[in-house]
């Protein structure tokens, strides 16, 4: 479903990523791991098309994405209802007056037929239903991730890309997204800094390093026993689960 074969990308002079490749099934679930500006958010942005490498080539569906492809207004209307990327900060997603319009914005640019029931089940199921009629700007760090990841969802999209979706959550709602995505028939690419939740998501793990490359593709439990592969990606021993 999802290839990358030796990206490269900088930011200006800056190196970003390195000669990267994996690959990612359809329904499979991955973290991605490393150190601050190790490449993380990159890869993520990239896989949702808000960036394009400067080297190699990304696939999804067998179809290379790149700007070009996604000038065709056509087949960026289909990608972009495929593949959909949650924001570490969900306050830069949210921008309509009330939580259901939050919801309904994307059915309604997609001319959807059944966006009230479709609002109501998605606001069910992520149990935000009394916050349909309140502001966003209002809400807590947690309701605002529900939100925000809802109003992705309600779309159908085939690939969920989540930028650290763990962080300003309580333990009660880091609890349930985890017990939420656990269950998601998605294909989802994670970043996250915390093995010990990412343990109850998945068992492969992609380990960015310092130098922007790709260093471990693998089994997250066998990594996080490894005092060699901790430090080779700078971090800490105490993580080990």
């Amino acid at each position: 479903m999802i290839k990358l074969e030796h990206i490269d990308y900088k930011y200006d002079d800056n190196p970003a990523l390195h000669d990267v490749s994996f690959g990612i099934k359809k329904g499979e679930k991955v973290i991605l791991m490393g150190v601050n500006g190790s490449g993380k958010s990159t890869i993520l942005k990239l896989l949702d098309g808000l960036i394009f490498a400067r080297k190699g080539n990304y696939y999804f569906n067998n179809e290379v994405i790149n700007s070009k492809i996604l000038k065709d207004k056509t087949f960026n209307a289909y990608f972009r209802s495929r593949v959909v990327m949650l924001f570490q900060k969900p306050d830069v997603m949210l921008f309509n007056p009330t939580v259901y319009d939050e919801l309904a914005f994307a059915p309604r640019q997609l001319g959807k037929k059944t966006i009230e029931e479709d609002v109501e089940y998605w606001a069910e199921r992520f149990q935000i239903t009394h916050l349909l009629n309140k502001q966003p700007f209002n809400l807590s760090g947690g309701e605002k991730k529900k939100v925000a990841l809802a109003s992705l969802l309600i779309i159908d999209p085939e690939v969920l890309v989540l930028d650290e979706p763990f962080s300003y959550l309580d333990p009660k709602t880091t609890e349930w997204m985890v017990e939420f995505l656990k269950q998601l028939n998605k294909t989802i690419i994670i970043s996250s800094h915390n093995l010990k939740i990412a343990s109850f998501l998945t068992r492969r793990l992609l380990v960015l390093s310092h130098q922007h490359q790709l260093i471990y593709d693998g089994d997250l439990k066998t990594f996080s026993a490894s005092d060699e592969k901790l430090k080779a990606a700078g971090m800490f021993t105490h993580l080990k689960i």
